[in-house]
């Protein structure tokens, strides 16, 4: 067997316990044996290549701000959708299909949960077998023949009910004609459809704007932070939009034409992206990512009981030089993480000149593994942010019907209120550099004014003052309501009782935004492991995602444990909002919102970036090589 060991000729391998507890970083080996697991062969690490897989020779020709900025517009794009259809199909379907105002919250919130957990699916693809470019290219047109469907739905009469003696008493008492299964049905198909399409537009418009900035370079850290903070303002952008056009649209042109404004504004995106091709730096897909994780967790069982001071043990196996085995990755340090996950890199004698990679993994693809396994608490995590920021995209646009939306002479629709926590984001974001980052970068002395996780952690403790405030406005609400003879009319607007009590808790849901999820993107890019970029992204969209799906069920437990038909005892989440009691709900909102980020500070205060982990690996091979006069193991790099 040709092989280089690189392990220390004075460390014994005849293992004691004591061994075992030892870092067992100096202990791999670099060997020929086997070229790659997937048999691909070695690739230039993480060298960007154009759209025919080619190596770009100039850099300066393409990627950098130009080719972001063409990216930018089709995330802006699909927000605009989003956020249009979060906030509009509620009323839809309570105003045109005729549809209980609590199946539609529900229906819109699992709408919001597909197209954000699907994600992972989307960044398989990307990271497998597509790459970034094309998974987008691709699903951008699904997302774009959903919109269209959902505008047919809106424009041809035959899809929806007859609205004929259909007035607001007859809605409040469930009298209007309801729509037939085939064309619920239709809606919830072409509605889905939108949502799938959003599984490769989510993972992959981040990471692949950021692959455009060159990791080589001294500002790239400068570029990435800047990056990330200018995509979620187009984030807010296309949410802007949705709540201030699109609501216009629909108000004077009917909702045909609004939803198909959306669709026209997903084409025009689409055009622009295709345009920036030339421009455009990739990275090549690594193979299947899941087969990765399948052979790790399949040969560390398989060895199991193999002890590391075993006589036929030979190391840790790598492949060898600066290049990694998995194409588009370079070369992962041995961490002493998740040590059981080191047997799947176990070489013994009895696995011969060239292993199954069902029995045998580089330590690259094992520290994948672990990589993966130490992200999830983080952005699990922000689950509870975005269990808040669904709740107040159904639940207040009701409080919003009750409340007085007039701004001098000027009535603001209701479905326009959400606008403000993006008006905020907005806000902030401009203001971000100029007062935020000089004002933390003196409290933590950190160059960007806070770390990433720091950031996370700002968010979630302000999404818990924004639901607190939210209980105590809605306790005034609810008893203003009862005390001025509001009660059964919760489609009736109070005129002496302003609706921007709600900015408070917009305004600061917005903030926490802007830290949270920008701390997040940013953190999950750096974080992840080369080839399982747009993975690592889909995990702040699967939190997104589970976020919506718990609203729905934290919703469905709340009803059925608070209010009980047969009695005529409303629930917290009565339609009737004056009867309801959504107060209680939102402070048990707060109560979870404050166990959640109490698990926030302790996994956050766990978490070794892998910067600083890079470090410390460093500086225990420079003091190993110093303190023997033999020639001494060192890390891959």
């Amino acid at each position: 067997m040709d092989s280089s060991e690189i392990k220390s000729s004075e460390v014994s391998l005849q293992g004691t316990p004591a061994m075992n507890r030892k870092k067992l970083g100096i202990y791999f080996i670099e060997s020929e044996d086997r070229r790659m697991a997937l048999g691909r062969g070695y690739t230039a690490g993480s060298t960007p290549v154009d759209i025919h897989g080619k190596s770009i020779v100039d850099l300066s020709k393409t990627g950098g701000w130009i080719a972001a900025f063409f990216i930018f517009g089709n995330e802006m794009a699909e927000r605009m959708a989003y956020f249009g259809l979060s906030v509009n199909m509620v009323a839809f379907m309570f105003y045109v299909m005729h549809r209980p105002f609590a199946s539609s919250s529900n229906a819109v919130n699992n709408f919001l949960g597909i197209s954000q957990a699907s994600s992972v699916l989307g960044g398989f693809l990307a990271d497998a077998y597509l790459g970034r470019y094309w998974t987008i290219a691709i699903f951008t047109t699904i997302y774009l023949a959903g919109l269209t469907g959902i505008t047919l739905c809106a424009t041809i009469s035959k899809f929806v009910p007859n609205q004929a003696e259909c007035d607001q008493f007859s809605l409040i008492l469930g009298h209007c004609e309801e729509a037939e299964p085939w064309q619920m049905t239709y809606l919830y198909t072409v509605l889905y459809i939108t949502a799938f399409g959003a599984a490769g537009i989510r993972p992959c418009v981040s990471s692949f704007g950021a692959d455009q900035f060159d990791e080589r370079s001294k500002n790239y850290k400068d570029h990435l932070d800047r990056f990330f903070n200018l995509f979620y303002l187009s984030v807010t952008i296309g949410a802007i939009v949705a709540f201030t056009a699109v609501v216009y649209v629909q108000m004077h042109y009917g909702w045909g034409s609004a939803f198909g404004s959306l669709a026209i504004a997903m084409g025009i995106s689409n055009m622009v992206f295709f345009i920036g091709t030339p421009l455009y730096r990739h990275r090549l897909p690594g193979g299947s990512p899941l087969t990765r994780v399948a052979q790790v967790l399949v040969a560390a069982f398989r060895k199991r009981n193999a002890p590391f001071g075993s006589s036929d043990f030979i190391g840790l196996y790598e492949v060898p030089g600066r290049l990694s085995a998995i194409k588009g990755s370079r070369k992962i340090p041995h961490t002493d993480d998740f040590r059981v996950l080191d047997k799947a890199a176990l070489q013994l004698k009895e696995d011969g000149g060239n292993p199954s990679p069902w029995r045998l993994c580089s330590v690259t693809q094992v520290e994948e593994v672990k990589i993966l396994l130490k992200l999830i608490p983080i952005p699990a995590c922000t689950i509870m942010l975005n269990v808040i920021l669904t709740e107040f995209l159904t639940l207040s646009v009701q409080q919003a019907y009750t409340l007085n939306t007039h701004l001098g002479h000027l009535k603001l629709p209701v479905t326009c209120m959400p606008v403000f926590p993006g008006l905020s984001v907005f806000l902030i974001l401009s203001l971000y550099y100029s007062v935020f980052v000089p004002l933390f970068r003196r409290i933590t002395g950190h160059p960007h004014g806070a770390s990433q996780l720091q950031r996370v952690g700002i968010g979630l403790a302000v999404s818990i003052l924004s639901v607190a405030w939210a209980a105590i406005f809605e306790r005034h609400r609810r008893n203003y309501a009862i005390e001025h003879g509001y009660e059964f009319s919760f489609l009736t607007a109070m005129p002496k009782l302003s609706a921007y009590w709600l900015l408070i808790q917009y305004c600061l849901i917005g903030v926490a935004e802007v830290f949270c999820i920008v701390g997040l993107l940013e953190f999950l890019y750096e974080e992840a492991p080369d080839a399982m970029k747009s993975i690592g992204s889909a995990y702040a969209a699967l939190a997104g995602g589970l976020g919506c799906f718990f609203a729905t069920i934290i919703n469905n437990i709340v009803k059925s444990a608070t209010g009980n038909d047969d009695k005529g005892i409303p629930s917290w989440l009565s339609q009737n909002i004056n009867t309801g009691r959504f107060d209680y709900f939102y402070w048990l909102l707060t109560a979870l919102s404050i166990v959640n980020f109490a698990l926030f500070m302790y996994s956050a205060h766990r978490y070794k970036y892998r910067a600083q982990h890079d470090h410390e690996m460093d500086k225990h091979d420079m003091v190993y090589n110093q303190s023997s006069s033999t020639p001494q193991p060192c890390l891959p790099t």
